[in-house]
């Protein structure tokens, strides 16, 4: 196993995966990928609606709370799910697709 590297991405999310597949595409440079969480090979992971349970399961998520703001739900923390694993964030936004209006 290759020790040295020419490169290490932080995160396997769908930016630090793409970024180091290009990286390494031309086999010229060796990739390093650093992950804090498990593969993304899970039933919650593969099943469009099932991503709810990553709201209360720290194995998949972050559950990062954002800092209070007296201007937003009275100086509550929003809670910021964040994915943690194979595919990041990506990994647990429920395979949902929302149309967005054309006010916006």
């Amino acid at each position: 196993m290759n020790e040295n590297f020419d490169y290490i991405v932080v995160g396997a999310g769908s930016a630090g995966s793409v970024l180091a597949d290009r990286l390494s595409a031309d086999g010229r440079y060796s990739v390093c990928i650093l992950e804090a969480g498990p593969g993304g090979d899970s039933f919650t992971i593969r099943t469009p609606g099932a991503f709810a349970a990553h709201m209360f399961l720290k194995k998949y998520n972050w559950a990062f709370n954002a800092r209070p703001d007296q201007k937003l739900r009275d100086g509550e923390p929003l809670f910021t799910p964040r994915g943690k694993g194979l595919g990041g964030s990506s990994s647990i936004n429920g395979m949902l697709y929302v149309r967005g209006q054309k006010e916006d």
